[in-house]
């Protein structure tokens, strides 16, 4: 990277740790450390929400699985929106009457401790797997790319985000991720600007989305049923509804960005604003991963994105087979080349027989390139042991550091960096305040003073930063990075989903007979994982449906148990 890209990631990393740091410096009470005195404001809320969810992984790996898949992705989201609606009616109104600093606290109200402290767990353990993830994801692919150490730059991300969230807290995290919100969509429109213009002269962006078009790229809706199917309209819609519900709703990495609104309907409108604003969002992520795909219809990608793996193909004795390939695939590209140019012209001249033929070359030659890049796989796996082979989430970044202008590189990685650290922040501090009030508070040590607390929120939030980090150090890839993280969380988020929906809305049901249920669900959604081909968004429906049903069997057949009262 050139001293301009360095001064640019420096410089707004620095700035924005520096101006959390100094803005919450004087977070001392449980209040203002754990729910930042409920000073937020609607818009606030919105982009820390976001910014929770928007890890390094979506803008390293959402491009790359629009750059390989097309934009079908974009149907994971559909059911957030309307999932807002119901938890702006339903949950928030309960949290504010509660005044919780967690969501689970809710559950002993509803239920008794040991639903609580099931919940909870669950949480602490899917989230703080998860958390090692979002660090080590941003921290393997910037190391493979930019030759930075690995550990080094896992412990980078780790220490710093775990300094400023134990300075400041809850108010910490929203300060700085309304920043870092700026600079990650500020860098991917960008982004989006500079791959257009780095287009041929006489490819606007017209002629891009034809391209992207004819090459199955812009498939956004996917009206077929299938089950197995992990991105299809019904799954998106239902299985994505289940999961967003779970996730804003009982998730304390998100009920704790809302818990600090001033008022009940300022965090009514900071979910909705998440709702409109995040398909949005998410559409131009994955725009920018097809608009990469076409400019590598016109400019020669690497056969292999992850150039580290590569290298150590070329200094094995398969140098001379690789480079076979290398020479193949630039004759395959040549001839895509071609095909897509005179698409280009088709399109120009609407010409319709022309782009028909044109698109079938296209094709072929796609054809020929994918078995290269088959046999190339086949060559990474025999000389990188452990390895993952799908190389798209290199993608992005390659382009980045390749194609782009000098102080723009240094912006992009800032986007993934502050990524990083947003969703991590956010992570720590309600590993934290879980730990703290539904755990240590709650069983251990039930009546020290505020200031008593306030320390060991600190000290949680440095041991959890600790297991993250060493998680982090020793994680492996897991498909798709993207994917990896919504398939740990859908695993654990429709049992959770489950416990809370029964609190909600089933009056009858006593915690003895939820608990158990909980345990049966988790269970069973493990089982179906790891023998079923069921898509992962499902388990999101199929936990919560299960927790209930369990829950209603169960009932007669245990001790009488008072029946809890109305929730407030």
């Amino acid at each position: 990277m050139s001293g301009l890209d360095w001064g640019v990631l420096v410089g707004t990393i620095a700035f924005i740790v520096l101006y959390g740091v100094w803005k919450t410096r004087k977070a001392q009470h449980m209040s203002g450390y754990l729910r930042a005195d409920n000073t937020e404001r609607w818009w606030m809320m919105g982009l820390s929400i976001m910014a929770t969810q928007a890890s390094a992984i979506t803008f390293l790996s959402t491009p790359g699985q629009a750059f390989d898949d097309g934009m079908r992705f974009i149907q994971f989201y559909f059911g957030l929106p309307l999932a807002m609606v119901v938890l702006s009616i339903t949950a928030i109104p309960i949290y504010y009457r509660l005044k919780v600093f967690t969501a689970y606290e809710y559950l002993e109200t509803r239920f008794n401790l040991k639903t609580r402290s099931l919940a909870a767990l669950l949480f602490l353990l899917q989230r703080g797997l998860s958390t090692g993830i979002t660090i080590y994801a941003p921290a393997i692919i910037l190391s493979a790319i930019l030759g930075w150490n690995l550990t080094a730059t896992i412990l980078f991300i780790g220490v710093v985000v775990t300094f400023y969230t134990v300075v400041g807290g809850t108010k910490a995290v929203s300060q700085t991720q309304r920043l870092q919100m700026a600079v990650m969509l500020g860098g991917m429109l960008a982004a989006a600007i500079v791959v257009v213009r780095l287009l041929p002269e006489n490819v606007g962006f017209s002629e891009a989305m034809a391209v992207a078009g004819t090459a199955g790229k812009l498939n956004l809706v996917d009206l077929s049923f299938n089950p197995n199917d992990r991105y299809n309209l019904w799954s998106g819609l239902i299985g994505g509804f289940f999961l967003s519900l779970s996730y804003f709703g009982t998730d304390q990495s998100q009920v704790g960005r809302y818990l600090g609104g001033e008022t009940i309907a300022q965090s009514r409108l900071g979910l909705l604003m998440n709702g409109l604003v995040k398909v949005p969002m998410q559409f131009l992520i994955l725009l920018v991963g097809v608009l990469v795909f076409v400019f590598y219809q016109f400019y020669a990608p690497p056969l292999y994105f992850n150039q580290q793996q590569a290298a150590n193909v070329l200094a094995s004795s398969a140098a001379p087979a690789w480079q076979k390939l290398e020479s193949e695939s630039q004759v395959a590209f040549q001839e895509k080349k071609a095909a897509t140019l005179a698409l280009v012209q088709a399109h120009q001249t609407q010409d319709q027989a022309g782009k028909d033929q044109a698109a079938l070359k296209m094709q072929q030659a796609e054809e020929k390139r994918k078995d290269l890049r088959s046999q190339a796989q086949e060559l990474v796996k025999t000389y990188n042991q452990d390895t993952d082979l799908k190389d798209t989430d290199y993608v992005f970044l390659t382009f980045v550091t390749q194609q782009l202008p000098r102080g723009l590189v240094g912006l992009l990685l800032a986007v993934v960096l502050c990524a990083a650290m947003g969703s991590t922040a956010s992570a720590f501090n309600s590993l934290a305040s879980t730990s703290v009030v539904d755990v240590y508070k709650r069983s251990l040590r039930r009546n020290a003073s505020d200031e008593h607390y306030v320390r060991a929120s600190r000290w949680l939030t440095v041991g959890w930063g600790a297991v993250s980090i060493f998680f982090a150090l020793f994680a492996s890839q897991l498909e798709n990075l993207i994917q990896a993280v919504n398939i740990l969380g859908s695993l654990f988020y429709g049992t959770v989903l489950g416990i809370f929906i029964a609190a909600f809305y089933f009056k009858r049901l006593a915690g003895n007979a939820v608990f158990w249920a909980a345990l049966l669900t988790q269970l069973l959604i493990f089982l179906l994982y790891y023998y079923t081909a069921i898509a992962y968004l499902w388990y999101n429906l199929i936990g919560t449906v299960l927790v209930v049903g369990f829950a209603y069997l169960l009932q007669p057949m245990l001790p009488k148990q008072r029946l809890p009262s109305p929730a407030p």
